[in-house]
């Protein structure tokens, strides 16, 4: 079974968030997980960052090539002349840039010849069939707006158009408007307000007389040639009118040659899936129409120049914000580190000085934490009050045994130094005072030798079965005559089941230490007592006085060398004061204990707890 110290301090659990190594792990995990944090969110940044900006730049620069070829493609009829072109962006993109034709047939390519083309095309090259180009009114027919074909107004008509589009400028300009002329990929000119203007809210409607949008005969010859190419297909849908212009267009409008706007007596096939059917058929009908004028479909591949850098060059800016973050990570843990070290080093560092110390100073390390240092600080104290007790103890040890020996020495001399100069005559009761105080020289040196011997380790022992009573019939019948002297009565009662596994002798020593003390405080007429019973795996022997008893602030040191209660009492009244502690070391070396009770007034009682066994006759 665990004993427990009398402070309390041993054996005393350390609560987990206390204990030292939990704590060292919780700021090293704190440490790693602050690292690894901010080196994933500082690699995440910074890839990031890196990838979206290198991802920007190339799409940026892909659309731009494949928005340049084709616009190329929407202004020439074949690709001809297109190798200009192809090295001219590949020098600006530091991109390669190859054309080929649906069955990989090279058109043009910006690498040296034989260089092999990536797996697969970056994009298809196709002005009637784009959804990638940024310019307004690409997304809304999927044809390039740049694709002019028949459209193109001629110099005459244009420069009618200009006349129309700065008298209509003019005429809003007169009402405080403040117009704006654009002009379209054919040459036709627009003239547009901003966002929300109502000519009307500023009287301006007159200027808005329609002439700038009629269409052109130049016009009027396309818009009839796509009315002829849609008719198949709207009639196949059952939408076919009659008229050959049943066509319009939006001059105002993002594609006013999309196909999607039809005469206003036919205004109700704007909605539903009537008038989606109409347009996907007009818009067949304008890349039918368009097809000529443009250069044939093909298809772009891109890749890394030979020439380019590396891809992903770290910036200073994301270099500095490395740097920043790896030394904001050493600086705290450099910090928390010297924090704990410092913690833990600093009553370390005092016991180291304590414990050099000179043994005379006892310095006491204070206690600044309930951890395991904490624990440490507390039973080095403890230590070191431990060695100034003992140390107080050994110097007064050594004071009882020169006072305890130097009585019997001081009265053999001085009886031989009487003899030896004729004064008294060597008479047998003299030879027998010098006799007894040989004696009492004899048995201070056979405790002294026991004391030295349990203190050791070396005390022997002879263990076999052995009952109580027979025990205590063995010391009565050996002290018997000196309870009769002192007129004290002796009783004994045993119980027969109360059997030790002891060393006879020892404990018959044990036991007539006790009687002799018990006797020597016992006044005439008295009772000592001895007592033995069984207590589970223990028997309990007791021995106890008629006498004055105990103090209470005394039974702590009953057991301690050379102690007494009266300071002032004698060697021949008192004993030597090793009879107790020799006991205690007896029962010790027998695996039990010795305790010490009683009250003032009441007697004292001495209680011996040692091992029990079976009776020999239980043994089979």
């Amino acid at each position: 079974m665990r004993r427990r110290a009398p402070d309390g301090r041993r054996g005393r659990r350390i609560p987990l968030r206390k204990r030292l190594l939990v704590r060292l792990l919780f700021v090293s995990a704190l440490i790693a997980v602050c690292s690894v944090a901010a080196t994933a969110w500082l690699a995440v940044t910074t890839t990031t960052s890196a990838l979206k900006e290198e991802q920007g730049q190339d799409l940026a620069a892909d659309n731009s090539i494949l928005a340049q070829l084709s616009g190329y493609a929407a202004t020439h009829a074949d690709w001809a002349d297109v190798r200009h072109t192809v090295r001219d962006l590949a020098a600006r993109t530091g991109r390669r840039i190859a054309l080929t034709t649906a069955d990989r047939t090279l058109v043009a390519d910006s690498a040296p010849r034989g260089t092999p083309l990536p797996p697969r095309p970056a994009a298809t090259v196709d002005p009637l069939r784009t959804d990638t180009y940024t310019e307004s009114g690409a997304q809304l027919s999927g044809i390039d707006p740049r694709v002019v074909g028949p459209y193109r107004l001629p110099a005459k008509e244009r420069r009618k158009l200009e006349a129309l589009a700065a008298r209509r400028e003019r005429c809003f300009a007169r009402h405080g408007l403040q117009p704006t002329v654009e002009r379209m990929t054919n040459g036709r000119p627009v003239v547009t307000l901003g966002d929300g203007t109502d000519p009307a809210d500023y009287g301006a409607t007159e200027c808005e007389d329609g002439e700038l949008n009629i269409p052109t005969p130049t016009e009027e010859k396309a818009l009839g040639t796509l009315s002829e190419l849609a008719r198949p297909c709207l009639r196949q849908a059952g939408l076919d009118f009659g008229g050959r212009l049943f066509l319009t267009f939006d001059p105002g409008g993002k594609d006013p040659y999309g196909g999607g706007y039809l005469l206003a007596k036919y205004a109700a096939l704007k909605k539903g899936e009537v008038a989606r059917t109409a347009q996907h058929c007009i818009l067949a009908a304008r890349r039918t129409q368009l097809e000529p004028y443009v250069a044939p479909v093909t298809e772009l591949f891109l890749g890394i120049g030979d020439q380019t850098p590396s891809r992903f060059d770290m910036s200073p800016a994301n270099k500095a914000k490395v740097v920043g973050a790896a030394g904001l990570v050493l600086a705290v843990t450099v910090a928390v580190t010297a924090v704990v070290a410092v913690r833990l080093v600093r009553p370390l560092r005092a016991l180291t000085e304590a414990a050099g110390a000179p043994p005379e100073l006892h310095v006491r390390v204070p206690v600044t934490t309930r951890d395991e240092t904490g624990i440490l600080a507390e039973a080095f104290n403890d230590l070191t009050e431990r060695r100034a007790r003992l140390e107080a103890q050994r110097k007064a040890m050594v004071s009882d045994i020169a006072h305890e020996l130097r009585s019997p020495l001081t009265n053999i001399r001085g009886w031989l130094e009487v003899v030896r100069d004729g004064v008294v005559e060597p008479e047998p009761a003299l030879l027998d005072s010098l006799y007894e105080e040989a004696l009492v020289l004899q048995r201070i040196i056979d405790d002294l030798q026991d004391l030295a011997a349990a203190d050791a380790g070396t005390l022997r022992l002879h263990r076999e079965p052995l009952r109580a009573g027979d025990l205590f019939d063995q010391v009565a019948a050996v002290h018997r005559v000196a309870f009769d002297a002192a007129r004290v009565t002796l009783r004994t009662a045993a119980d027969p089941a109360a059997w030790l596994d002891a060393d006879p002798v020892r404990m018959r020593q044990a036991l007539g230490n006790l009687v002799s003390n018990a006797l020597r405080h016992t006044p005439a007429d008295g009772t000592v007592a001895l007592a033995a019973r069984r207590d589970g795996d223990e028997v309990v022997l007791t021995v106890t006085d008629t006498g004055p008893g105990i103090a209470a602030e005394d039974l702590p040191h009953v057991f301690e060398r050379f102690w007494r209660a009266e300071k002032s009492r004698s060697r021949r009244t008192g004993g030597s004061g090793l009879g107790l502690p020799i006991v205690r070391h007896l029962v010790a070396a027998h695996g039990g204990t010795a305790e010490a009770g009683g009250e003032p007034g009441e007697g004292a009682v001495l209680t011996l707890r040692l091992p029990a066994t079976r009776p020999p006759r239980e043994e089979s």
